[in-house]
């Protein structure tokens, strides 16, 4: 397999990698035949998987926009995955040029390519570091530098924390997060669920299945228990609610009912 001219050196583009698998959902150009591959298996279960990524998108630009509105604007955006159109900084920094975002990623070709759309943006970095290690993002020299962790800052889990497994103790790493924040600070989830999506459970855990295959198992978890990532925290209205009834922009109803996968919500640290 030839390797692309973008491809950083040293990764191997014969695994297939979960963000590089999102961003073939998303329509974009930075992924191998392997992640192409593994998507067109998972969308054999579950053709509206495009659809709910694009939800997932939309649910976190209705976040940040949000976050800013109730004067947050430094924001550490962990699991952020390869660039694409509506950033978190493309739309905090709309609202007020001055918002700081650090980007956290592990997967290096999200990392080369954050890095290369934020060339020249003082305001924004991105820091290769993986969520079960906190300590690490928290005292990268980028979160450091750019964010005020004495401030409030916007804490995006944004379709990361079911890439998790229990064993590596996600309610633990985000806790130690939250604590790291100062109160007023604002957390962003959005988690894959059986709930909500127009499928039978047994045809949505071939799609399981497939992330299981690739090493990079999607853990389902329910309402309850996506709702202790926010112990802490006070849940804003209108509360955990499938992805696209938070804040929704339009009360037309014609929403896909794949839109409404998972929950999303988002908390205020007290």
């Amino acid at each position: 397999m030839e390797r692309p001219a973008w491809a950083p050196q040293g990764i191997d583009i014969s695994v297939p990698s979960v963000s590089r698998i999102y961003d073939y959902y998303l329509g974009g150009s930075h992924n191998f035949e392997v992640d192409r591959e593994a998507a067109r298996k998972a969308m054999e279960f579950m053709p509206g998987l495009p659809k709910i990524m694009q939800a997932n998108r939309a649910f976190m630009r209705r976040a940040v926009r949000f976050a800013v509105g109730e004067g947050v604007t430094q924001f550490l955006d962990i699991g952020s995955g390869i660039p694409t159109f509506g950033n978190v900084h493309e739309i905090a920094q709309a609202a007020d040029p001055d918002a700081r975002v650090v980007y956290v990623d592990h997967d290096p070709v999200a990392v080369a390519h954050s890095k290369a759309v934020l060339e020249g943006n003082d305001n924004a970095a991105v820091v290769a570091a993986d969520l079960r290690r906190p300590p690490q993002i928290l005292d990268s020299p980028e979160v450091r530098g750019l964010l005020d962790l004495s401030r409030p800052v916007g804490l995006l889990l944004v379709s990361v924390l079911h890439f998790l497994q229990d064993e590596d103790k996600p309610f633990q790493a985000v806790t130690e997060l939250i604590e790291a924040l100062a109160p007023g600070s604002l957390v962003v989830v959005c988690h894959a669920s059986y709930a909500g999506i127009p499928l039978p459970q047994e045809r949505v855990a071939g799609t399981v299945g497939v992330y299981k295959d690739i090493r990079n198992p999607l853990v389902m978890r329910t309402r309850e228990e996506i709702a202790r990532f926010f112990d802490g925290c006070d849940l804003v209205e209108p509360g955990l609610v499938p992805m696209g009834n938070w804040r929704p922009e339009s009360s037309d109803g014609q929403e896909d009912p794949y839109a409404s996968s998972g929950f999303a919500g988002v908390g205020r640290k007290a």
